[in-house]
């Protein structure tokens, strides 16, 4: 298996996309290795408590028209338990969390919408105004 296809939501933010093999939630740093068109490869130390999320993605370019399903299908089954996360900036993202660790610094959250670009997040619990259960 390959490096990670990842986009890094800063709190101040900013964006970052590149790959990483050292992800870890419970360390406080990685690396990410810089997407680029072409030319040498720049590789950044991100500190995760500098995070809002990390979205693990299938592709780089999405569908930036697109707007993400925020909505859980009554007759739908999930894995996990249904929330809505609401960040400090506004944006509000759905998914389901299967396991929770108060010693990490965030949590993973895979989306509600099928088809989203995104495969999972992790969302970083300082970046967080609010959760609610659905």
């Amino acid at each position: 298996m390959g490096p990670n296809r990842l986009v890094a939501h800063f709190k101040d933010g900013h964006v970052l996309k590149g790959h990483s093999i050292d992800f870890n939630p419970s360390r406080p740093t990685f690396h990410l290795a810089l997407a680029a068109a072409q030319g040498e490869q720049k590789v950044e130390e991100v500190l995760v408590e500098d995070l809002k999320a990390l979205f693990f993605v299938k592709d780089f370019s999405g569908d930036p028209s697109r707007s993400e399903k925020r909505s859980f299908d009554p007759a739908g089954r999930y894995i996990g338990k249904k929330l809505m996360v609401k960040f400090h900036d506004g944006e509000i993202l759905a998914g389901t969390r299967q396991a929770f660790n108060p010693a990490f610094p965030g949590f993973f959250l895979n989306p509600v919408d099928p088809e989203s670009n995104t495969m999972r997040a992790f969302i970083i619990n300082s970046a967080v105004v609010s959760i609610s259960e659905q």
